[in-house]
């Protein structure tokens, strides 16, 4: 029997940047602009058909053991400000330094060494030794093991990008559709369980955090006026005597939560070694090295000189910036507002509020800018925050006002929704074929974003850190509206083999101008 075939010529737009496929640089595989693309519709063998559900089954099998392991490491972040004060933020700030160097060096070498599926196993074993620090949280504990999971986070994100990538290009074959548009399919199908993480994990700890506490007490008005804007992380302890709200939960508690996430992130691994094939299976073999075959040296070298691009220097504060605000909603307001205005059993129940609102809108804004463009979407973005930041500056949090707080949350889950879907599809757009360095840039300094928030949350006063996050916002949207501003003008400079004149360039340039004039 002669399988009927039918061809035609699809044109792909928009998914040649990884706002639809994710935003790690080994998706890059799949970001190809504007192809056209042979696509045959044909019937399958019975062989065939159980090879499509294999791989079905390995992507669905894949998402759980993640949305397993970021259930317990998601939530426990949101508490470290609360529960371990100034030794959790430290160590947030170690894990995102490592995380930056595991970037560069990393992934490349341990893919290769233990393929895709085993780096992802031992990669998440690496997180189970930072919850596991959190049964004896001490600096000589939780720094080391943030400095394992940092080095252990970026192999596994670009073993989870190749494996989905290369499994969508076999199934895309089998069943003769366009490879892209299945790899953006399996992509959805991962980030709907991952973005569930937050609803999981912050439920756990807010039900373990609320069991046995007594009716509300009295309110203490005076010593509310430590919180909101007049939180100091040096004088919170003093301050816990007499604000009931910022005292640390029970060890007891502590244990039980950490308890559940340990068990939450082994089963994440174990899940992974005994249910997922091996991506050999599905033609890993005939991969070399990262997606271009860049080592470690030659991907940071490549990092840095693109610095080099005009449109990279100013897109650096917004990228910056969307390490920032996350950072600042998960340590600081979570400690300065929902712990001390509500209590620590109440982040995890505004913290879902944050990640329903963040997940639904991630879905809903790239389809939106499609029919009204980048420049609204981001316009919305930088307002909501900047709403927030000045409603912060002034209210002073208090228990009557519980929506308040949900209301706040689920804003900051929009407006991160537009940074964390739209930065990356910006990156995708200005940086046509120059994904791999561009994206890496991406992770380098939305690392450093994160840094710099976490290191200044256990020494700096919220009063001074919302001018820091405001500052962050402005110059971070000005050099957004600078690009779409040069964009709209005919873009950059090229040379005559159409590659973008660099910075370095420019200046020699204005410099030789300006000395010919002088003479």
């Amino acid at each position: 029997m002669t399988d009927s075939t039918t061809t035609t010529t699809t044109t792909i737009k928009g998914q040649s940047n990884p706002a639809f496929v994710g935003d790690d640089p080994s998706c890059k595989d799949i970001a190809k602009a504007e192809l056209a693309v042979v696509v045959s519709k044909k019937e399958l063998t019975k062989d065939e058909k159980l090879e499509k559900f294999r791989i079905l089954k390995n992507v669905i099998i894949i998402s759980i053991a993640f949305m397993f392991l970021f259930t317990s490491f998601n939530s426990m972040a949101n508490l470290q400000s609360s529960i371990n004060k100034v030794k959790g933020t430290y160590a947030l700030s170690t894990l995102y330094t490592a995380l930056v160097v595991s970037c560069a060096f990393v992934p490349t070498w341990m893919i290769k060494k233990f393929k895709a599926k085993w780096t992802l196993c031992f990669s998440m074993l690496c997180y189970s030794t930072y919850i596991a620090a959190q049964f004896y949280p001490q600096v000589w504990t939780l720094v080391p093991t943030s400095i394992i999971l940092g080095l252990g986070a970026a192999p596994m994100w670009s073993a989870k990008c190749t494996y989905l990538t290369q499994v969508g290009s076999k199934y895309a074959e089998i069943v003769g559709e366009n490879s892209e548009v299945v790899i953006v399919r399996f992509f959805g199908i991962f980030f709907l369980f991952f973005q569930s993480t937050q609803v999981w994990g912050n439920l756990i700890s807010s039900a373990v955090l609320s069991q046995g506490l007594v009716e509300e007490e009295e309110v203490d008005g005076a010593a509310l006026m430590s919180c909101g804007v007049n939180f100091c992380p040096e004088t919170s302890s003093s301050n816990s005597a007499n604000i009931t709200n910022l005292a640390k939960p029970s060890m007891s508690k502590i244990y039980v939560m950490a308890t559940i996430y340990l068990v939450c992130s082994i089963v994440s691994s174990i899940i992974i070694a005994v249910l997922v094939d091996p991506l050999t299976r599905f033609g890993e073999n005939e991969r070399t090295g990262s997606s271009t075959g860049k080592s470690g040296k030659e991907l940071l070298v490549a990092t840095f000189n693109h610095m080099r691009h005009p449109y990279q220097l100013l897109v650096i504060p917004l990228t910056m910036w969307s390490g920032v605000e996350q950072a600042f909603l998960g340590a600081d307001f979570t400690a300065a507002y929902v712990s001390c205005g509500l209590g620590v059993h109440m982040v995890g129940y505004v913290m879902i509020c944050y990640g329903v609102c963040d997940a639904i809108c991630s879905i809903t804004f790239s389809p939106l800018v499609k029919m009204v463009g980048r420049v609204p979407i981001f316009t919305m973005g930088a307002l909501i925050n900047l709403g927030i930041i000045i409603t912060l500056r002034y209210w002073m949090p208090h228990p009557d006002d519980v929506a308040l707080f949900f209301v706040m949350a689920g804003l900051w889950g929009v407006s991160d929704a537009v940074w964390q879907t739209q930065i990356n599809a910006f990156y995708g757009v200005i940086f046509p074929g120059e994904s791999e360095a561009a994206f890496s840039n991406y992770r380098l300094w939305e690392s450093l974003g994160y840094i710099f928030t976490y290191v200044g949350s256990s020494t700096t006063c919220i009063s001074v850190k919302l001018t820091n996050v405001l500052v962050s916002l402005i110059f971070g949207i000005i050099g957004y509206y600078t690009i779409e501003a040069l964009e709209r003008r005919g873009g950059l400079r090229k040379d005559e083999n159409g590659k973008v004149v660099t910075i370095d360039v420019l200046v020699k340039e204005k410099l030789r101008v300006f000395d010919t004039k002088s003479q």
